[in-house]
């Protein structure tokens, strides 16, 4: 990171901690710096403007004569309880002025509220704050990367609930290097959160590309070549700030982050790569509003003709939506948690026509102690498309699975010893040629030794249990052996528990209901 975006992000981070003390948790901080922040841009996209011709100008928020004066230089000019009150009235009528209309501007003004009730402290932030930095036109390297780090601090804050959306950076930048996007795919996440993939994606295209891009598929990203798919409006707000930040999309276009559930039916636009972090919870669930009023939330399963299984599980249904999101020659990654791997019924069913219908050509096994959902092992599978099998008799698609075990051995903790690049360097340029030479003939040049090893695939599908549990096995490490150790049942319980959290705080949003801070 650049000092001057951290030097940001310590200005900010530091103002985040003063309004702790008003009940304001850092991703509701975050929240109301996106609407500021937002409300600033326009104002200086209004100022550029009025250098050019009327028909040229640009106009993000409405250009009508009741809107004359409002915005951004009214908040600089108001102080005390006018302040307060300009700026929740403003919130409110962004929000109903867009309802309905498919902007930028919609998605992060839908449902607005304001959070910052002591004057003082919403004019310091007006002022002091945001009003002394240049959001337009500064380099997407200060005040992109300021703003996405200010996301992963609040999530290691996780009183907020934030880190069931985030992804580590290095994880998810070493994950597109193997993937290695370019600038003709279209490129989605169904499960965005902040939207760390996509950004990952335009950052590496842009770097291998950007001198010999043209206009034209320099735009196309700006036009919806990459969007992302998001259930909770607050971070779906987040998502669609951050990708402006990074230059990514326009104010007053249409928003490349949808907000809806993903699972609910089948894609009506495809892509050509899927990177993805589905949430680790594995059930489906729906809010139910009864006949004396009173809510509750239901297990709920996605009846969709394209999927090959009909179930309650969260993950499960993801990695047959991501399937059937994949155009022809599509590939995708996506991080899953072990129960994917061995999970009975229509589990194994599942991982069975996977192998069959798609080539599950790598999985990298990852530890616990990287994710901010605490105990959480995962695993990250890549597959591509293939063409329809003419028959059930017809060999499976995945020919071979390489599976390199970054787990055996490898104890990782978010603070004092976290995953980091170097980790990844061994399964980047065995597994996938990194810096050195295209997948084929990576693959091709690939030796089952140490960690990566190689498994027959027609051997997996013939098996009942279709069995992806699989890699290298620590026996040296007696703790690692004992799988109902008391370290990690604690942290299953733990899981659990942040889960149940979680589908608490998602009741509250969908009700909207405003729960009292955490202390």
């Amino acid at each position: 990171m650049k000092p001057e975006a951290r030097r940001l992000v310590e200005r900010l981070w530091n103002y985040c901690n003063v309004l702790r003390d008003d009940g304001v948790s850092s991703l509701e901080y975050l929240e109301q710096l996106s609407f500021l922040v937002f409300l600033k841009m326009a104002a200086e996209m209004e100022e550029a403007g009025k250098t050019l011709s009327a028909d040229k100008r640009r106009h993000v928020l409405p250009d009508t004569a009741d809107w004359s004066g409002r915005g951004w230089s009214e908040l600089l000019d108001l102080t005390g309880t006018a302040l307060e009150e300009e700026y929740t009235q403003l919130l409110t009528d962004l929000g109903k002025q867009d309802e309905g209309q498919d902007t930028t501007l919609g998605l992060i003004f839908y449902r607005a509220r304001n959070r910052l009730q002591n004057p003082a402290n919403l004019r310091r932030l007006i002022v002091d704050l945001i009003d002394k930095e240049d959001w337009f036109s500064a380099s997407k390297d200060i005040k992109g990367d300021a703003y996405e780090a200010l996301i992963a601090r609040s999530a290691e804050d996780t009183k907020a609930g934030a880190g069931q959306y985030f992804t580590p950076r290095v994880l998810i930048e070493s994950i597109v290097r193997c993937m290695r996007p370019n600038p003709d795919d279209y490129i989605t996440d169904p499960a965005c959160g902040t939207g760390g993939f996509l950004l990952a994606a335009h950052d590496y295209i842009v770097q291998e590309y950007g001198d010999d891009m043209s206009t034209e598929e320099s735009a196309r990203f700006d036009e919806g070549a990459i969007w992302g798919t998001e259930l909770v409006p607050a971070t779906a707000r987040l998502a669609a700030m951050n990708l402006l930040l990074h230059k990514i999309g326009r104010p007053d276009g249409k928003p490349l982050i949808h907000v809806e559930d993903a699972l609910a039916k089948a894609p009506t636009k495809r892509a050509s790569m899927v990177l993805a972090n589905p949430p680790f919870g594995k059930k489906s669930s729906i809010v139910i509003t009864n006949i004396d009023g009173s809510v509750s939330r239901e297990d709920m399963s996605y009846h969709r003709k394209d999927f090959w299984e009909t179930t309650t599980n969260k993950q499960f249904n993801f990695v047959q939506h991501i399937a059937n999101l994949l155009t022809d020659n599509g590939r995708a990654a996506v991080i899953l948690p072990d129960n994917v791997l061995f999970e009975g019924g229509r589990g194994a069913n599942i991982r069975r026509e996977l192998l069959k219908r798609y080539n599950l050509h790598t999985m990298l096994r990852l530890p616990a102690g990287i994710f901010y959902a605490g105990g959480v092992k995962a695993n990250v599978l890549f597959f591509d498309a293939a063409p329809p099998r003419r028959s059930n008799d017809e060999p499976p698609h995945t020919k071979q699975l390489w599976v390199y075990d970054l787990r055996t051995g490898n104890r990782f903790t978010l603070k004092q010893n976290p995953l980091l690049p170097g980790h990844l360097e061994d399964f980047e340029t065995r597994v996938f040629g990194v810096g050195e030479c295209d997948l084929d003939a990576a693959i091709a040049r690939r030796t089952p030794e140490g960690r990566l090893q190689v498994f027959d695939g027609i051997k997996l599908v013939a098996t009942k249990d279709v069995n992806l549990d699989i890699g290298l096995m620590d026996t040296s490490d007696e703790d690692a052996a004992q799988a109902k150790s008391l370290t990690e049942l604690t942290l299953a319980l733990s899981a659990d528990l942040r889960e149940a959290l979680a589908e608490l705080e998602h009741l509250a949003t969908d009700l909207n209901i405003e729960l009292p801070p955490t202390t």
